[in-house]
Parts: C-alpha cells; sequence; structure tokens
C-alpha cells in the first residue's frame, strides 16, 4: 500500500477542477466541492474552479484554457464520463491528450469495482498528459470522485509517495519540446 516518505519535504500542486453538467451549477455542485475539500485538505492549492455544460467545443475550451496556463498542474473534470447522449467529457478531453494514463482508468475500476461491483462498467473514466499538464476525466458522483482522490491520486500527486508519483516527473515531462 501506499508510503509516504516523511524526510522529503511536500510538494503543493496547483489543480484546476471542472464540474461538466447540465443540470448542476456552483452552489449545488457536490462533487466539485468534494473535489476541492480534499485538494485543499492534502495541502494542494485550487488553482481555478469552472463549471461547464455537457457540450464538446465548451468542455475542450475550458481543459485547453488551463492547459496552456502554466500556473496550472493537473486538471481534473468531474461528469459528463457515462454512456448518456449527453455524457461527452472523454471525447471532448481525449483529443487534447498527447499521452494516456491508462493505468489510472484500471485502477480507478478496481477500486469501484469494490464498491459498487460491476456497475464500474458504465463509467469512462480516462487520465492523460497534455503539455506538461495531468488530466483526469472522473465521473459526476461525490463519491466517485472520493474513490479516485483517495485511492489513486493522493498518493501519485504527492511527491513523498514511494516508490514512485507523478510528481517527481514532472520537470521532464517537457522535456521533449525542450530537446528537440
Amino acid at each position: 500500500m501506499p508510503k509516504i516518505d516523511e524526510t522529503r519535504p511536500f510538494i503543493a500542486v496547483r489543480i484546476a477542477v471542472l464540474t461538466v453538467s447540465d443540470t448542476r451549477n456552483i452552489a449545488d455542485d457536490k462533487s466539485g466541492a468534494t473535489l476541492v475539500g480534499m485538494i485543499e485538505a492534502a495541502g494542494h492549492e485550487t488553482a481555478d474552479r469552472a463549471l461547464v455544460k455537457d457540450d464538446i467545443p465548451t468542455i475542450r475550451a475550458a481543459v485547453e484554457g488551463w492547459i496552456a496556463d502554466p500556473a496550472i498542474d493537473v486538471v481534473i473534470t468531474t461528469g459528463g464520463t457515462g454512456f448518456t447522449g449527453r455524457d461527452v467529457t472523454p471525447e471532448a478531453v481525449r483529443p487534447l491528450f498527447e499521452k494516456e494514463i491508462d493505468g489510472f482508468s484500471t485502477v480507478f475500476h478496481m477500486i469501484s469495482y469494490e464498491k459498487v461491483g460491476t456497475s464500474t462498467i458504465q463509467s469512462r473514466a480516462c487520465g492523460g498528459l497534455a503539455r506538461g499538464t495531468y488530466i483526469f476525466c472522473l465521473p459526476g458522483s461525490p463519491g466517485a470522485c472520493r474513490d479516485a482522490w483517495e485511492g489513486i491520486l493522493k498518493w501519485q500527486l504527492d511527491n513523498r509517495h514511494r516508490p514512485c508519483n507523478l510528481v517527481e516527473i514532472m520537470p521532464r515531462l517537457e522535456e521533449h519540446r525542450r530537446n528537440g
């Protein structure tokens, strides 16, 4: 299980949270609020927070804006990962990925299976990397957001996590652009 090396100093990352919903607003966005609470409790910074409708161009524009912002290290979306006609978050975000983080979806489904059984197949949670920014697309329920944060992201976004974590490789994510 996760091990934290307390001899290493903690490095806070800057995380933007995007809720994708046709029915919510910021005031009643429980999933977004849950993510912000966990992000800040872990010592990270909520760099920005927004809510957009289930619309590919709108979702993509919000995520692209954050990818272009050097003050944002990670983007987490919540909502729009199911199968209904309006669930389009993966379609909006995946084309931005330069590399997909396949293991994120796999581990998310393993954790989710323990909680909701085979219903986990109804999620298209995914993760990727775009221009040095990590992006994770989560389902729209607070429980799924907690599962992804507590089971995966809390650890991988902590530079003290051993044997490895996503933070310690952040300085090298763009080396292909600098060297080529």
